[in-house]
C-alpha cells in the first residue's frame, strides 16, 4: 500500500460532498465519486462488499482498477454469498481481500457460549465485523461501502463523501443516491453478478443466522436480525 496521495481531512470529505451531490444521474455520480477517491487517496483507498451483488466492484474496477475491496469473512456467511464473492472478484477488476476475526467461530462458542449471535448480536457483529474492519482499515485513508439511501431510515441521511469520525478517515457512498431500480437496471445492463439468494427473497444479505428473506412491501433490511430492534451491525453508524 502506497501512503495517501492527500491528507484526509472532514473539510476535504465536505467540500467533495458538496461538489459530487450535485451531480443528477446516479451512475455519473457514482463514477466521478469513485474516480476522485481512486485519484486523491491512490492505493491508500479501499471498498468494503457484502458480496450481495457485484455492482460496487464493477462501477469501481471502471473507476479505479485494481482497487481492493475488503470482505469481511465472519464464518457465518451462506455458501451462496462466499460462491458471490469468488464470482465477482474473477469477472470484475478490483482486488478481494477477505478477512477473518480473531477466533474461529468454534473458539468464540468455547469462550462466549454457542450461539452468541442470538443472545447478544451487538457483541457477535462487533467482534466478527466491526473489530475485523478497523484492523483490515488501519494504514488506509480512505474507504468506501455500497450503502444506499433507499434501504433503512437509518441510512436515509447518508452523504456521497462523509467524514467518518470513529476512524479518521474520508467515507465515500458512491451508491447513496441510488435506487433499486437503478441497481436492477445496472446490473441487468452490465451482467453484474447478483447472489442467488436474492432471487430467493433475501432484500439484504448479512451472516446466515441472522438474516431471512422479506416480504413484499417490507424494508429491505426487515430480514436483518429480524424481531429485534437492530437493523445495523455497527460497521456504518
Amino acid at each position: 500500500m502506497t501512503t495517501s496521495l492527500v491528507e484526509p481531512t472532514p473539510e476535504l470529505a465536505a467540500e467533495a460532498d458538496a461538489r459530487f451531490e450535485d451531480i443528477a444521474d446516479p451512475r455519473a455520480q457514482a463514477l466521478a465519486v469513485l474516480r476522485w477517491a481512486g485519484e486523491t487517496f491512490g492505493d491508500s483507498f479501499a471498498l468494503t462488499s457484502s458480496m450481495a451483488d457485484g455492482l460496487l466492484a464493477h462501477l469501481a474496477g471502471r473507476a479505479h482498477p485494481g482497487v481492493q475491496v475488503v470482505f469481511l469473512d465472519t464464518g457465518y456467511h451462506f455458501a451462496e454469498t462466499l460462491g458471490t464473492r469468488d464470482w465477482i472478484a474473477s469477472v470484475t477488476d478490483i482486488r478481494v481481500l477477505s478477512v477473518q476475526p480473531e477466533q474461529t467461530v468454534a473458539e468464540q462458542d468455547a469462550e462466549f457460549g454457542p450461539q452468541l449471535h442470538d443472545r447478544d448480536p451487538d457483541l457477535c457483529c462487533a467482534m466478527r465485523k466491526v473489530q475485523p474492519l478497523a484492523r483490515a482499515l488501519a494504514g488506509f485513508s480512505a474507504w468506501g461501502s455500497g450503502v444506499r439511501r433507499d434501504e433503512a431510515e437509518t441510512r436515509r441521511g447518508t452523504r456521497v463523501v462523509d467524514w467518518d469520525a470513529t476512524r479518521g478517515m474520508v467515507k465515500v457512498n458512491p451508491l447513496a443516491a441510488w435506487s433499486a431500480d437503478d441497481v436492477d437496471r445496472y446490473t441487468a445492463e452490465h451482467q453484474v453478478p447478483v447472489n442467488p439468494l436474492v432471487e430467493v427473497g433475501y432484500a439484504s444479505i448479512g451472516c446466515a443466522p441472522c438474516t431471512r428473506p422479506v416480504a413484499p412491501g417490507e424494508d429491505p433490511r426487515a430480514g436483518r436480525w429480524a424481531g429485534r430492534n437492530k437493523v445495523e451491525c455497527g460497521l456504518h453508524t
